[in-house]
């Protein structure tokens, strides 16, 4: 299975979260998609802080060389 992007995350949240504003939908349904909501949170947070992660390595790098000239 592919990993979805922070988008497809994102987009994927915005149904769970339709989804959970239906008011014809049963309490067993509603856990089972809150639960599967927080998973996509979180997983989204961390694609978020891997980017973070990358833009300090980026720019310490960028800094080295500026550095060096």
């Amino acid at each position: 299975m592919k990993n979805k992007t922070f988008e497809e995350k994102l987009e994927h949240s915005k149904v769970l979260l339709e989804k959970l504003m239906n008011p014809e939908i049963t309490l067993e349904e509603s856990v089972k998609l809150y639960e599967e909501g927080l998973k996509n949170i979180k997983d989204a947070q961390k694609l978020i802080e891997e980017a973070k992660t990358k833009i300090t390595v980026i720019d310490q790098e960028n800094q080295t060389i500026q550095e060096d000239k």
